[in-house]
């Protein structure tokens, strides 16, 4: 493989929209993802096949594939009605492929191939593990899906999650990945239940201490009802580093674009809205942060555009980590290139 090594930890929508803009950087790219979803149809699947939640790991292939855009169609389908309603084809897929190979890991490879998958996919730990959540008034929640209706009736904010088991550990490969990339990027996603169980797996927060590679956290754009309502930019980046007990980004990245009063309107709606940005507790903290435009709308849901992130990311990498000879050349024609194809969009 060739190109920029690059390890994108996460899970949910916000890990899977930004590969689709690195997969056209690099081929060199690992996404590690999380394994404590116990909702939905990969919940469902879980429960019933004893098997790692298949729904981010497929996302994740799914950004990552070159294929048609009818098999990315079928893999996304979800069944309407009878004892299959709500699942999905792809979750269904990988839990047959898995039921095949014996395997999960093994399945998730076999999957790539048949997508011809940019890097490669690696769930977080080696088996399944549970979220549980701690609120401030001492409530407490076992289960990411039952985190959402616990926060809004207690009405207070999360003070931490645990993993279960407690010493679930990172797995070999995702732990090397890590240490061997150039860069390493946490988020963009869901707090609690995206971008922070992969710090709590045994041995990653550690990794990502270590690893010699440029490391950024993007921030969220918007807060998320259930979970991070009121929050700021910079209670998200502390958050991450109090779970994580030690340093584990060098930068912390996060949209300047404006949010169309409409759009925020409709957020508002459900107790979410922009993340604000406080760049006074960032300096107090010395948490460096850098400010690029990097949003965009669809169905009224607010996103990071997949290249537009991809070209702050890469050049965040050049100014940090600038490599020299023929590697920093192929840098800087990847980075023109993005800037090119963003501006055509």
């Amino acid at each position: 493989m060739s190109g920029i090594r690059i390890a994108a930890l996460g899970g949910g929508t916000g890990l899977a929209s930004m590969l689709r803009g690195l997969k056209q950087c690099t081929e060199n790219i690992t996404a590690i993802v999380t394994t404590a979803d116990d909702g939905g149809s990969s919940g469902q699947l879980r429960q019933d096949l004893g098997i790692i939640p298949p729904g981010d790991i497929r996302n994740c292939i799914l950004a990552l594939a070159n294929t048609e855009p009818t098999m990315e169609r079928l893999l996304n389908y979800r069944f309407p009605e009878g004892t299959l309603a709500g699942q999905s084809f792809g979750n269904l897929f990988l839990a047959a492929l898995t039921g095949v190979c014996g395997r999960f890991d093994e399945a998730i490879e076999r999957m790539s191939e048949v997508l011809a998958v940019t890097g490669r996919v690696l769930p977080v730990s080696k088996g399944p593990t549970l979220l549980e959540a701690l609120f401030e008034n001492g409530a407490r929640v076992t289960g990411e899906s039952g985190i959402f209706a616990v926060k809004k009736e207690q009405k207070c904010r999360i003070k931490e999650v645990r993993l279960i088991p407690r010493n679930a550990k990172a797995r070999d490969d995702a732990l090397s990945a890590v240490a061997e990339a150039d860069l390493v990027v946490l988020g963009p996603g869901s707090l609690y239940t995206s971008v922070i169980p992969n710090l709590l797996a045994e041995g990653l927060s550690e990794a990502l201490e270590a690893t010699s590679g440029f490391r950024v956290y993007v921030c969220n754009i918007m807060t998320q009802e259930g979970e991070t309502e009121g929050y700021s930019c910079y209670d998200h980046a502390r958050e991450i580093l109090r779970h994580a007990k030690r340093p584990v980004f060098d930068v912390c990245l996060v949209n300047s674009a404006p949010v169309p009063d409409s759009v925020n309107a409709l957020y508002a709606k459900e107790g979410a809205g922009v993340a604000r940005l406080d760049r006074r507790l960032f300096a107090e903290a010395g948490i460096e942060l850098r400010e690029r435009p990097m949003l965009t709308i669809a169905g009224g849901q607010v996103r990071h555009h997949s290249l537009r992130l991809a070209a702050a990311l890469i050049e965040l990498l050049i100014e940090k980590r600038p490599r020299t000879g023929v590697d920093r050349h192929a840098d800087e024609t990847l980075l023109t290139w993005l800037r090119d194809a963003t501006e055509e969009r």
